[in-house]
């Protein structure tokens, strides 16, 4: 009988305490996250490994890229749009993503520095012909910028643009001088040493960036990936979304 329950308690604690996942991620949801996974960790007994990952583009380092080299990770969390990619290629476990968050785009000059006004798009566009060098994410909202924004405005051939293969490098960018206006997702301006936030885009240029959380198709731990979900998208985690530069998901 001792025997039968001793196993009965390390089966327990096999199951909870022990439990472990690995979540890859993107930038935009990293300030939330590192509010709420402490709260997660220590309710569940699920212990998570963190590996970062850019939502889109051509690099190396893109989650999808990443996956199919053989990553082993059991969630992922990033733009829609990235997602998309990847539910299309099959990566992703039919019925498991969720909304999180959204980050609407926002402009950047280092500390210190003057802030141009963009409350307008005329303004904006003034203020981006006057710059030097702009520096922006290789990812969702920088290719939207390259690709659509600025065409658009038809200032693609007056600037210079940096592509950063990371949302974090395009900051570092800038907090180093030497970059001399940044536009990535509110959420990575949000606490990022050596910037100053201008402003949000106007609503002509604005994307608003949805960031959700899949379980990937072959995770061994779909039960705790999707306990991991939940509370991620749960109306208990609305406090640190906003804190962490987002807008809640509508309806939430």
């Amino acid at each position: 009988m001792k025997r039968i329950f001793l196993l009965i308690v390390l089966a327990l604690i096999s199951n909870t305490s022990f439990a472990q996942l690995t979540v890859m991620m993107s930038g935009g949801f990293t300030n939330p996250y590192k509010q709420l996974l402490p709260e997660f960790e220590k309710t569940t007994g699920i212990s998570v490994t963190t590996l970062s990952g850019a939502s889109q583009g051509s690099g190396p380092q893109t989650i999808k890229a990443q996956l199919e080299r053989g990553a082993r990770v059991d969630v992922v969390i990033l733009s829609r749009e990235g997602l998309a990619e990847l539910m299309e290629s099959g990566r992703i476990a039919n019925g498991t993503d969720r909304d999180l968050g959204i980050a609407p785009l926002a402009a950047a000059v280092a500390t210190g520095a003057p802030k141009p006004d963009i409350t307008s798009i005329e303004k904006l566009k003034v203020a981006l012909l006057n710059t030097k060098l702009i520096s922006v994410p290789g990812s969702t909202s920088g290719i939207f910028l390259v690709n659509e924004v600025f065409p658009r405005m038809g200032i693609s051939n007056q600037i210079s643009v940096v592509k950063s293969e990371r949302g974090s490098q395009a900051v570092e960018m800038l907090a180093s001088k030497k970059a001399d206006f940044a536009i990535l997702p509110t959420s990575e301006l949000m606490f990022a040493p050596g910037v100053d936030i201008i402003g949000r885009l106007p609503s002509e240029v604005q994307l608003l960036q949805i960031f959700a959380a899949a379980a990937v198709k072959d995770s061994d731990q779909m039960s705790n990936a999707m306990k991991l979900i939940t509370f991620l998208s749960s109306k208990d985690a609305s406090a640190a979304i906003q804190k962490g530069g987002m807008d809640l998901i509508p309806g939430r």
